[in-house]
């Protein structure tokens, strides 16, 4: 996250405490997008522990903002637990372009690592290369897949829901198709394979996740807005945060929308997806 580090941490060069440090710092706060309501709630926390601290240097300034945004983020860190249904049945969502499919490939890997069995299926129909690109990474983590033909994603989801459970699964994982929220025909289409889904069990879907690009900044909020309102989202997913400068944009969610961010893709491998951890975040924003 240099990035994104790199423009906030300059401000602590200084030799002083004074307004002007707190102005430089609310502007680098916003160019991360951390959005208007976290960064000040950020810049009354930080003052207030400046106060309290008797802080004289910069440098201590830049401690004390690393634990104002650890505590703004804590409410975002909660694991994602699977076991409590068999099986665990995770709906995956995201704009087209947000690392979708290659999460989605990722977190087979993370699983299949903690011992579950997973079954994947080819719920993005509408993407020509979605669902070679989803057999692909069902290839690398030796996991089956269930997909159709130009098939309808509400039977896909349908289908492989209930071979979860004939087969004993302990995870399906469906891709449906990405999609923009202004695309109302397509947000319905996620509602009903919502509907079809918990036809094939009544309790699921268990976990409704959604894929952001880290990269898109208060856009990726948006998105969240709309998705949650669609869907009613558990958890996110946050990638490409290894090359952007607007990794504040958790301090916005954090803020606004405090959905748990269960994992962060911090680059191209298939291991390069990490459990989210507040205070390491706060650290790697600030470093």
């Amino acid at each position: 996250m240099r990035k994104t580090g790199a423009n906030i941490t300059t401000v602590f060069t200084g030799t002083r405490i004074d307004d002007a440090l707190y102005e430089e710092l609310e502007t680098a706060l916003l160019v991360a997008d951390t959005g208007v309501k976290a960064t000040e709630h950020l810049l009354q926390d930080l003052k207030r522990r400046v106060k309290e601290s008797k802080a004289t240097e910069p440098s201590q300034v830049k401690t004390l903002l690393a634990d104002a945004i650890t505590d703004l983020l804590q409410p975002l860190q909660k694991p994602l637990a699977i076991g409590n249904h068999h099986p665990t049945v995770i709906m995956v969502a995201g704009v087209n372009g947000a690392g979708k499919t290659t999460s989605i490939g990722k977190l087979t890997k993370h699983l299949a690592d903690e011992g579950l069995s997973v079954l994947l299926a080819a719920a993005d129909t509408f993407r020509a290369a979605a669902k070679e690109q989803l057999a692909v990474w069902a290839d690398r983590n030796t996991v089956e897949i269930i997909s159709q033909q130009g098939g309808d994603p509400a039977a896909v989801s349908f289908d492989a829901v209930s071979a979860g459970r004939a087969r004993g699964r302990d995870v399906v994982l469906v891709d449906t198709a990405g999609r923009l929220p202004t695309q109302l025909h397509l947000m319905e289409e996620l509602k009903k394979i919502k509907r079809v889904v918990q036809k094939a069990d009544a309790t699921a879907p268990h976990e409704v996740l959604l894929v952001i690009d880290g990269n898109t900044g208060q856009n990726a909020l948006a998105q969240v807005k709309a998705f949650d309102d669609t869907l009613g989202l558990t958890g996110l997913v946050v990638t490409k945060l290894d090359g952007t400068a607007k990794g504040g944009v958790l301090c916005a969610i954090a803020r606004e929308k405090p959905i748990p961010v269960y994992f962060i893709g911090v680059g191209e491998k298939l291991e390069d997806l990490e459990t989210f951890n507040a205070r390491e975040f706060a650290q790697a924003l600030l470093s």
